[in-house]
């Protein structure tokens, strides 16, 4: 485990494998901890010939600051943090949810820190997508008034309705206290509700892969389509799973993720 100081915040990221090819960075998504959350079960299947690089945003678990607002700015100057202080070089970086207008941040404002880019089940922005905006209201209230339906609601959003029949009652039941409503996912959330990246998106030049979830009930896949449209050198793909989709069809998401990053350049 490392530091990097950033601001007011000190910043925990963690470094697996120890291959020579570019590092990848994986970004989290809305959330204070968990092993969904922090990629506990997918980072290790990317380690064969590489290192992977994950880190705690402000509001995640191990990073502690001034508890002030969150930016798009803020926490990008957060990754970039990271990629200079983890000396890798160039990452490839890739994005899930909030992570992934984080990312997309960071590449089109510190192009030379990104080789490629991988955007999951993100958006461009907020307001004026009513459906994102209730949503993220939705989570607000129900943390703040009722912590026990905000994880019954992340839930049911976060995976297809044929993945929680799968898994059964018991399974569900395992996944609604993995991202409890604390005040950090709340400022997460907060943050989520000023997303607008698309002034930016012209500016990225890394080649990109966006994965939407055809179920996706938490950012629905339109947003991931749009995302691919305003990127000029991007690539587009959809695994039929809800928002968690790395969780749902691991195989499926580490086999899109892993060819891309080693398909020859264009």
């Amino acid at each position: 485990m490392a530091t990097v100081t950033v601001g007011t915040a000190r910043v925990h990221y963690d470094i697996q494998g120890s291959g020579s090819g570019p590092a990848l960075l994986l970004v989290h998504g809305t959330g204070s901890g968990g092993a969904v959350i922090n990629w506990g079960q997918t980072a290790p299947r990317f380690t064969a010939d590489r290192r992977v690089i994950t880190l705690d945003l402000s509001g995640a678990d191990r990073t502690v600051d001034d508890g002030g607002p969150l930016t798009v700015e803020t926490l990008a100057g957060q990754i970039i943090a990271v990629i200079e202080d983890a000396g890798t070089g160039p990452v490839d970086l890739l994005g899930f949810s909030m992570g992934a207008p984080l990312s997309a941040a960071v590449a089109a404002l510190r192009p030379d820190l990104v080789e490629r880019l991988v955007l999951v089940a993100g958006w461009a922005y907020t307001d004026g997508d009513e459906y994102l905006r209730n949503l993220f209201t939705l989570w607000q209230r129900l943390g703040e008034f009722d912590p026990a339906g905000f994880g019954r609601s992340v839930t049911m959003t976060g995976f297809s309705r044929g993945f929680l029949n799968a898994i059964g009652r018991e399974g569900v039941e395992a996944l609604i206290p993995n991202m409890p409503p604390t005040p950090g996912t709340l400022r997460h959330v907060a943050l989520d509700l000023g997303v607008d990246i698309r002034g930016l998106l012209p500016r990225i030049t890394a080649e990109t892969l966006v994965i939407g979830g055809a179920q996706d009930a938490t950012v629905p896949v339109q947003n991931s389509r749009e995302l691919a449209a305003g990127i000029a050198r991007s690539t587009y793909a959809e695994i039929d799973a809800g928002h968690v989709m790395f969780f749902e069809k691991e195989d499926e998401f580490v086999k899109a993720v892993t060819e891309f990053l080693r398909s020859p350049a264009s």
